[in-house]
């Protein structure tokens, strides 16, 4: 049997990550383990620039070297960023993801650093539980050709250059007929992303597992224009009509230019999931209650009233 073999990928921006990761690796390659570290540079694909080639990084091949299907695990040190940048580097070679929060809201993330190692203890004990998590396919098409793909755990966002200009989108979904959209901008979310952009778009907040995707117009010109769910099982093309340039942003940290009426952009639900590891059921209200206050009882409401 060969060696165990464990990731980590990290913010090397975040001291605390860096402190933490010197310290893991240490600590598992005492226990016998083989680990590989990489930022999650990779997975931050950039952005491509209205005057120069478009940068098309292919989504199986994001994997820092060493992170192959024969790793058992990975650490995730850092906020929801780098989460969402691991997620996108190595759900093609189906590489759970234990992610330890670093930043502030960790929507995404299972632990702390405190917990660091106790929680490392469980995953090596299989004292765990995979929560897979459904991912979008984003592709960029020009003239026949494939000019830009990436992998989406949360959403798509397309917006005119300044946000606040209105533009008219040409959206088809599965077999349905042709939707025309007049808004700022649009979203198109996984249940995972339901929680991020969309609901503060005024999208509803979607169970993850539930086989869905949304989408959501941002300041929309009309008041018949609302959310959208819709199997995730549709193809989505959207097209913009209009003369001026559009940008497309993925999970917030790789993007494209868009040039209006040469590029389709398709979307469809990923045969690749994102794994995330966690440490006891997955109980949804409960983090919708702990980083979101959802449901919470108003703490201003009195229990008792006295009269004069």
């Amino acid at each position: 049997m060969g060696q165990s073999k464990a990731g980590i990928i990290y913010n090397d921006s975040k001291p605390s990550a860096l402190r933490a990761k010197d310290s893991m690796v240490e600590w598992l390659e005492t226990k016998g383990w083989k680990v590989h570290t990489a930022t999650g540079t990779s997975g931050i694909l950039g952005y491509s620039q209205p005057h120069s080639p478009v940068r098309h990084s292919p989504i199986d091949r994001l994997a820092p070297p060493g992170f192959d299907t024969d790793m058992d695990f990975a650490i995730v040190l850092g906020g929801d960023g780098t989460v969402l940048a691991a997620a996108r580097q190595l759900a093609p070679h189906r590489i759970p993801l234990l992610a330890v929060n670093t930043g502030h809201l960790g929507f995404l993330t299972e632990t702390y650093l405190p917990l660091l190692f106790k929680a490392t203890e469980a995953v090596l004990s299989g004292d765990c539980y995979l929560d897979e998590r459904t991912m979008i396919a984003v592709q960029v098409w020009r003239e026949g050709a494939l000019i830009w793909e990436a992998l989406a755990l949360n959403e798509l966002v397309l917006h005119r250059e300044p946000l606040t200009s209105m533009c008219h989108f040409e959206i088809s979904i599965g077999e349905h007929s042709p939707l025309d959209v007049a808004a700022d901008g649009i979203i198109v979310a996984t249940p995972t992303g339901s929680t991020a952009y969309a609901l503060s778009a005024g999208g509803p907040v979607v169970i993850p597992g539930v086989s869905v995707l949304q989408l959501i117009p941002i300041c929309a010109h009309s008041l018949a224009s609302r959310a959208l769910v819709f199997p995730d099982s549709e193809l989505i093309q959207i097209v913009s009509p209009q003369q001026d340039q559009l940008i497309l942003v993925v999970d917030g940290n790789a993007g494209c230019y868009i040039s209006p009426h040469r590029d389709e952009i398709r979307i469809a639900r990923s045969s690749y999931q994102t794994q995330l590891i966690r440490l006891k059921r997955a109980e949804f209200f409960r983090l919708l209650r702990e980083k979101l206050g959802w449901g919470l009882t108003h703490a201003s409401k009195p229990t008792s009233v006295e009269l004069p």
